[in-house]
């Protein structure tokens, strides 16, 4: 158990990880008091308690800098707040594993994220969201996340893993009951959690056994097949690793692309400033996976004693890195809740992560968010947002179910 720490009264109680507050957007002030008052929080109460809160820039690099002493194994429960051996059934994936074999599984899929890869998928990227922009109705409301966000990144899925293009639809099922970690840690919708995610691994399955004999190709399922360290995974870890990268790849990206409706909005200079000088759209995308942070957080449990930020942190115990609010740490970011699509150190953000487990798609989601930002200044596009946006009650997606818009041609 780890070491109780005095706090004040009304903070002693707090539960970062209570999803009302990423609802409810209550949020940055939560977390900017955290780090001022007590960046290495203990939350005791709440569905997910006990764990350790941490919500400093400095502190969660040096977290991420150890991955020896803070473990992502599955093991030890996972990479979310959720305790995985208590809650869940266990689907290993390489996010999740500590090295040796988080090293030899993350090189097998690597290769479909390398510079060339960009390069040779960068037209087909490029034409699919020039076809989609132009079928979106001008001065008509609509739903940025169903219409754009959602199918641009189904798509980008459905490419990388030569998925059955009239079913793509079907990822974004399984992405979004992968990432529910509310509905895994409540027993009336666990149930359905499971059963959507063994489906998905029945289906990939059939995908997988009609190219067992085919040749290697570029795709993440036949990148499996043919490597040592995939070849041969249990249906468990299959789940899990499909899991990771439809997450990865769809849930984040996405996010992202919904966040930027909402900056063309909220912050019309910002926009300004790429339609002036569109040599600003790959720092904006940075900023725009800062200030957006599609993950809220990642967990690490603690192999051994250790101290963090004046605390005692016990071996087992578990401790949640909030990367949405060390992206919004004045620390590193000066005004870090405005938008500036100038911002000098916009690319030191956390949202990939940081250390050994960077996201490997990192590149994929760059180069996607710039091709669509791209585009959208090509047409001459704004967007105004026609109601608050219906976001996703998690503390581990930072998401968006729904937001309505109405584009100007500007």
């Amino acid at each position: 158990m780890a070491t109780k720490v005095a706090v004040a009264s009304d903070l002693g109680a707090t539960d970062p990880a209570d999803y009302h507050h990423f609802i409810e957007q209550t949020w940055p002030a939560l977390f900017a008091r955290l780090r001022a008052e007590d960046p290495v929080h203990y939350c005791t109460e709440g569905l997910f308690a006990p764990y350790w809160s941490v919500t400093r820039y400095k502190d969660i690099v040096h977290v991420e800098a150890l991955p020896d002493i803070y473990s992502s194994s599955w093991e030890y429960g996972g990479i979310t707040v959720l305790d995985a051996l208590d809650r869940e059934l266990k689907f290993p994936m390489f996010i999740a594993m500590d090295r040796p074999q988080h090293t030899a599984e993350r090189r097998v899929v690597a290769p479909a994220f390398t510079p060339s890869e960009m390069q040779r998928l960068a037209g087909q990227i490029r034409a699919r969201t020039a076809a989609l922009l132009d079928t979106l109705p001008v001065g008509e409301t609509f739903d940025w996340v169903d219409s754009v966000s959602i199918e641009l990144t189904t798509q980008m899925l459905a490419i990388l893993f030569d998925f059955p293009w009239e079913d793509r639809r079907l990822l974004t099922t399984w992405s979004d009951w992968a990432g529910d970690v509310q509905a895994a840690a409540d027993p009336a919708l666990r149930e359905e959690r499971t059963r959507n995610l063994f489906e998905m691994g029945a289906y990939f399955r059939g995908l997988w056994q009609a190219r067992l004999n085919a040749p290697p190709a570029p795709d993440l399922i036949s990148m499996m097949i043919h490597s040592e360290a995939m070849s041969k995974m249990d249906e468990q870890e299959f789940i899990g690793n499909l899991v990771l990268l439809i997450v990865g790849g769809n849930d984040t990206t996405r996010n992202s692309m919904t966040g930027l409706a909402g900056i063309i909005s909220a912050f019309p200079g910002e926009w300004a400033k790429l339609k002036a000088d569109r040599s600003l759209i790959p720092n904006a995308v940075s900023e725009l996976i800062r200030w957006q942070t599609p993950l809220s957080h990642m967990r690490r449990t603690a192999t051994e004693d250790t101290e963090l930020g004046g605390k005692t942190i016990r071996k087992g115990d578990k401790v949640v890195m909030w990367y949405i609010s060390a992206n919004r740490d004045t620390e590193v970011f000066a005004d870090p809740d405005r938008v500036d699509f100038s911002r000098e150190n916009a690319r030191r953000h956390l949202s990939f992560g940081y250390g050994i487990h960077r996201c490997v798609g990192a590149r994929l989601a760059e180069l996607q968010l710039s091709i669509l930002i791209e585009e959208m200044l090509e047409r001459g596009m704004d967007l105004e947002t026609v109601a608050q946006p219906v976001r996703v009650p998690s503390p581990f997606i930072n998401g968006y179910k729904e937001q309505k818009v109405r584009i100007r041609k500007g």
